[in-house]
């Protein structure tokens, strides 16, 4: 990735999950004296990043990264071994219940 590209990630990482205007990443993204000079800086960078399938953009022209598999990852919490068999004796069904596949231990792991 290019510097501004990474700038762009960098900034939208501090709102996960959430749109945000093509505007407010061209004038928060790079510095004040970028913004003056070129307002649009940052959008045909937006639309490469788009093309390249590192962000998402919806009907508004609003733009988040788009979701990985890796911060699908991270989003999974440590669940002790009584939990989990309070969880299993319920008798409901949890898809997002899945081994550790860290450590390779029989603990297990939920996502929020």
């Amino acid at each position: 990735m290019e510097a501004d590209e990474v700038a762009i990630s960098l900034y939208l990482k501090s709102y996960p999950g959430q749109f945000v205007s093509a505007a407010e990443i061209c004038r928060r993204a790079g510095t004040k004296r970028r913004f003056r000079k070129q307002p649009d800086w940052a959008l045909p960078i937006l639309k490469r990043m788009v093309d390249a399938g590192l962000l998402e953009s919806d009907s508004t022209g609003h733009y988040r990264l788009a979701p990985t598999q890796e911060r699908e990852r991270k989003k999974r919490r440590w669940v002790s071994p009584q939990i989990s068999r309070i969880l299993k004796q319920s008798g409901k069904t949890f898809d997002i219940v899945s081994p550790d596949e860290d450590t390779g231990s029989p603990d297990q792991h939920y996502r929020d």
